[in-house]
Order: C-alpha cells, then sequence, then structure tokens
C-alpha cells in the first residue's frame, strides 16, 4: 500500500511538472482595474463628442420658461395646447431634436405631452464604477476578462438650468455595461462594450 502511494505521489508531481514544461514559464500577465478603466475611457474619447439628448416633461417646460431657453408665444383656445420658441439663449445652449425653433405643446395627443432637446456642449460618455476585471468566455477569443461599469452621460460644460433638466424623470444619466478584453500577442487589449 505504501508503494502504491509512493508511486500516486510521484505520478501526481510528475504530471503537473510536464504540464509547466509544456505550458512553458511564459504565464499571462494580469489586468489591472486601472488598466482596463483606462482602456474603456481611451474607447469612449475616440468617439466623437456628441451633446446630450435630454427628456423635457411638463415640469421641465416649466423649468425651460424659468431658464429663458423658450418663450410663450401661442395659447390654444382650449387652454392646455401652447406653442413655444426658443429664446436667443435658448439657441446658443440647446437644439429641439425634432428640428426647428417652435415647441409645440399637445400633452392630449399622444406622445406631444414631452419632447427632446440636445445640448449644443458635446462631451463624451464616461466609464464610471468599472468593477475588477473577470476571467471571462468570449467567442472568438482565446483569453479574455471582462468588467461592468456604468456608461455614464457627461454633462461637463452644460449650464446647470440644463443639468437639472437631465436629473429629471424620463432622463437615463447612466445604464450598466460590459467591456470584454482580449489578451493579443502581448498584452491586453479592449475587444468590445456591450
Amino acid at each position: 500500500m505504501r508503494k502504491a502511494l509512493k508511486f500516486s505521489v510521484f505520478g501526481v508531481a510528475a504530471f503537473m511538472g510536464a504540464g509547466l514544461l509544456l505550458s512553458g514559464c511564459k504565464s499571462t500577465p494580469d489586468l489591472s482595474l486601472a488598466d482596463a478603466t483606462k482602456m474603456i475611457q481611451a474607447e469612449y474619447d475616440s468617439r466623437p463628442a456628441a451633446g446630450a439628448g435630454i427628456y423635457v416633461n411638463e415640469f421641465g417646460l416649466k423649468q425651460g420658461l424659468t431658464a429663458k431657453y423658450w418663450q410663450l408665444v401661442k395659447i390654444y383656445p382650449n387652454n392646455r395646447w401652447a406653442d413655444y420658441k426658443l429664446t436667443d439663449d435658448g439657441k446658443k445652449v440647446l437644439t429641439l431634436q425634432s428640428g426647428g425653433d417652435t415647441i409645440e405643446w399637445r400633452p392630449e395627443q399622444g406622445n406631444n405631452s414631452h419632447f427632446y432637446v440636445i445640448t449644443v456642449q458635446a462631451n463624451h460618455f464616461k466609464a464610471k464604477d468599472v468593477e475588477a476585471p473577470q476571467d471571462e468566455i468570449v467567442p472568438g477569443v482565446t483569453t479574455a476578462k471582462s468588467s461592468v461599469f456604468n456608461e455614464t452621460l457627461s454633462l461637463d460644460g452644460v449650464p446647470q438650468p440644463l443639468v437639472d433638466l437631465a436629473h429629471n424623470a424620463g432622463n437615463r444619466l447612466s445604464s450598466k455595461k460590459t467591456a470584454n478584453f482580449s489578451f493579443e500577442g502581448d498584452s491586453w487589449k479592449l475587444h468590445s462594450i456591450k
């Protein structure tokens, strides 16, 4: 029995040694959280900057009036419909997603109880709350890792009244994303963001 046990131990040791010999001493370097974050942000920074889309509901309509981004130009006989025109101050900081410079407020006609504006100030998305990279299986990639993070809308340089509008109900300022990384050649690369 003792001989069988010795042979088992030697067999396991030989098997592990052969595995190390075959795989070589080179191992895949670790992907740090800092490096993963840099790669994700570099990808966002490489994309064209764009204005932020902001959903404006009835409360936001009143905020825009107070901020003098638009002004009332017509009230209809039913006292619910109205037209608003962008002011010169408003045109400096936003555009209407629908185009033009007139907001046709029609709260009883389906989706016309809200509208969208786009900030003139263009920004890139920001990667926030990036989690430590974990081993992952990614189709077509031999060695992969992934990190979950928040893709956050940047409002840098946007005037405070527009920032306040963006924080109203109906706006989504961040969303969960997953970054996949692949080990290619001798370094980690960003494979995809989903």
